[in-house]
């Protein structure tokens, strides 16, 4: 199994979803002897902006190797906290190298399809509130976002694991944790 791991918090050692997607890739990795793991840190690493030269030119080196490197994974997991009810900047980056027309998605007369189909996704959530109900989840553009965006490519089993709450206090923050923890226990 290849496995590719993205890490896009910006405080590296504080960061839950960092330890979330490293505990997921590391229960993935106890599953078998033949797991291959390819890492990139959207942060220590950061993929520029696109801009518009890039994506008109002939030659796309960053462009390609980000997409070979998202169609050989068979697992994608993705280390995402909530910035501003959205993803942080660095992830969109790299999502707007990666859903590239033709290659990871193309037009038809029935509407968009996805070219990525049969891999699976984990999302590991970082939140300093609460998003997932009530009324502020009308204000997650992070989640809803990610599934979408992967939905576009063809990557469409998507497992959030979720740790929020983290700012409201120390036994909310230790809530969420710990529920996140037993949901990475559970993964299969």
């Amino acid at each position: 199994m290849k496995v590719l791991h993205l890490d896009s918090g910006i405080f590296i050692e504080q960061s839950v979803s960092r330890q979330l997607s490293k505990d997921i890739v590391a229960k993935l990795t106890q599953q078998g002897d033949d797991v291959e793991v390819t890492y990139r840190d959207l942060v220590s690493n950061p993929v520029p902006h696109l801009q518009a030269e890039e994506l008109l030119a002939e030659d796309k080196p960053l462009i390609n190797e980000l997409v070979a490197e998202l169609q050989a994974a068979d697992v994608v997991v993705i280390g995402a906290p909530m910035y501003n009810f959205t993803i942080p900047t660095q992830l969109k980056a790299w999502l707007d190298r990666v859903l590239q027309a033709g290659v990871t998605f193309r037009y038809t007369e029935n509407g968009p399809e996805g070219l990525l189909t049969g891999k699976k996704a984990y999302l590991a959530s970082g939140r300093g509130g609460v998003y997932s109900q009530g009324e502020a989840a009308a204000l997650d553009h992070q989640e809803a976002y990610l599934k979408t965006a992967l939905g576009f490519i063809g990557i469409t089993d998507v497992e959030v694991v979720r740790a929020e709450g983290l700012n409201m206090g120390d036994e909310a923050r230790a809530q969420g944790l710990s529920q996140a923890q037993a949901q990475i226990a559970e993964l299969a």
